[in-house]
């Protein structure tokens, strides 16, 4: 079984698309269509928000990618999103993020907090955007996310070439300003080229925002950064549970 450091065995047969399959037929289409007619899907629609930003793989600081997150907002206190590789209509789910705010993540046991990633630096540098949204309307809601935490598992990891979900998950750390941590320069500029802003400048607009003291707290997320380490999955067997058979 392939874990989380590991690249997987060959690919499924096919043409080479990713994920392979048969294009729709025109009856599945139109059953899509009467489907989100009848049906009501308000998990999907309490999607409010899509932030582009860039992660990073806890177990290969090499490895960055650009994601595409679709928010949730749960109340105050905590967001769910679905990541995407891309924000065009053939976008590929790649994992889930849970945010939590600081007043949350300060009571996870410690053993939990080493799982999280702080978002201060994304925030700040300019790297975290709600593309298409002015910067004076996001200014708000930035400075809530410069003080949160995320958890990040990524369940598909396109950018090694697997062309459907292998493995085990693979859990994501957030860029920050030191060594590895930094994002490749390419990638941002392909990003800031896509949507027309520059990062750059949007760090020079958000220098005053304010971030957490994380000296505070030595359990404060970013595990790696006081560590040298991250984490990877291995997938085992294990004895099932079970329950008494029915009379």
């Amino acid at each position: 079984m392939a874990s989380t450091d590991k690249t997987p065995g060959p690919m499924p047969p096919g043409d080479g698309s990713v994920p392979p399959g048969n294009p729709m037929t025109v009856g599945q289409h139109v059953l899509d269509k009467g489907a989100q007619m009848l049906q009501s899907l308000k998990p999907i629609k309490n999607m409010s928000q899509h932030v582009c930003t860039f992660a990073v793989y806890s177990h290969d600081m090499t490895r960055q990618i650009e994601t595409h997150h679709y928010v949730t907002r749960v109340n105050q206190d905590f967001l769910q999103c679905a990541v995407y590789d891309s924000d065009d209509k053939t976008g590929r789910l790649i994992g889930v993020e849970y945010i939590v705010s600081d007043r949350i993540f300060d009571t996870l046991p410690a053993e939990e907090q080493m799982l999280w990633h702080s978002h201060g630096y994304e925030v700040t540098s300019g790297l975290w955007v709600n593309p298409r949204v002015p910067e004076m309307i996001q200014m708000p809601e930035l400075k809530l996310i410069a003080r949160t935490c995320g958890k990040f598992w990524c369940t598909w990891q396109v950018d090694r070439g697997d062309r459907v979900p292998l493995g085990a998950p693979a859990l994501m750390v957030s860029p920050q300003g030191v060594n590895l941590g930094m994002v490749k320069p390419e990638l941002i500029q392909k990003r800031d080229e896509k949507y027309g802003i520059s990062s750059y400048e949007l760090e020079s607009k958000r220098m005053s925002i304010a971030v957490p003291e994380t000296t505070a707290n030595p359990n404060y997320a970013d595990f790696w950064m006081k560590t040298g380490k991250g984490f990877a999955i291995d997938i085992e067997q294990t004895e099932m549970k079970s329950r008494a058979p029915f009379p």
